[in-house]
């Protein structure tokens, strides 16, 4: 799929990004990773984010990811695209870039680098050696320290055709309205905040039309019925759907760093469909609150 195809495609639906599923000893475990894939795209998602965020790209080596984005590939038979993640230092993103390339991914999301903070400058330097080491389309998501302003990244534009997407996971409403104003349709924009379900009516007057939700790894069917309901602007329907669901099960993910992860996760535990531990330094929900998820979960089936 081209740079403009995927940009297109993504911006039609919802998105997913699939947890990676990790045996008792933390090592990929590919037959229930493809099976849950499998089982996703009979909901029909837009694209699949493999070995993103929510798939533990932090904890993968290049051979893992490489594997983990190969067998999203397979599965998929081309039915959706398939992103993959893309982070660290710029050596090293290029290289993830590439390999998920050869995977055979249709484009990549690229991560924050580590752990450093720097000028908008530097940030746009290392997406452009990123743009350019892969001939896949790039969404750069915009969260943590790397966040980009509106004129550095409509200069990036001009320089990186094959940058399509713009993910925020930031939440400033200003910076959001200034890259709308300035770019407009040159990008798909797609919200990233956690959990993106709880921003997705407000965003959506942004020219924010898509999002990737967690929710859709252990509850496919409330996680499109929400999209549409946000799509149409049914603001009767969304404030249901957050009052009943999205927000206590924000109320569980908040109470400890890192359950944006682990949740997910449990949460597949509640339907009986287990990925199996998250890695370190993520923890796994406590009894107490997988039961209290399960029951959450339990009111939506």
């Amino acid at each position: 799929m081209s740079p403009s195809e995927l940009a297109k495609k993504i911006g039609e639906g919802l998105l997913s990004f699939p947890v990676t599923h990790f045996r008792g000893d933390l090592s990929f475990d590919e037959t229930p990773y493809r099976e849950h894939i499998s089982w996703l795209l009979q909901y029909k998602p837009a694209g699949l984010f493999a070995a993103g965020g929510t798939g533990e790209f932090f904890s993968l080596t290049l051979a893992e990811f490489s594997a983990v984005v190969k067998a999203a590939v397979d599965e998929t038979g081309g039915k959706v695209p398939v992103l993959a993640g893309c982070g660290y230092g710029t050596a090293m993103a290029k290289e993830f870039a590439q390999a998920a390339e050869q995977a055979g991914a249709d484009g990549i999301l690229l991560l924050p680098p580590y752990l450093v903070n720097s000028e908008a400058a530097g940030l746009a330097a290392h997406a452009e050696a990123v743009c350019s080491s892969t001939n896949l389309g790039v969404i750069l998501y915009n969260r943590d320290n790397a966040i980009m302003d509106d004129v550095t990244l409509a200069k990036l534009c001009d320089r990186c055709p094959n940058l399509i997407g713009f993910k925020d996971g930031y939440g400033d409403i200003e910076l959001m309205t200034r890259i709308y104003a300035r770019l407009g349709d040159r990008l798909t924009y797609i919200g990233g905040l956690p959990t993106a379900e709880t921003f997705a009516l407000p965003y959506l007057e942004m020219g924010v039309t898509t999002y990737s939700s967690a929710i859709f790894n252990f509850l496919p069917g409330f996680a499109q019925d929400f999209y549409a309901a946000v799509r149409s602007r049914d603001h009767e329907k969304v404030y249901a759907g957050l009052r009943e669901f999205v927000l206590p099960y924000i109320s569980i993910r908040n109470r400890r760093k890192g359950y944006a992860v682990s949740i997910v996760k449990a949460g597949l535990n509640a339907i009986g469909r287990p990925a199996g531990p998250v890695r370190s330094p993520l923890v796994d929900l406590n009894p107490a609150e997988t039961e209290e998820l399960s029951r959450l979960i339990g009111s939506r089936i």
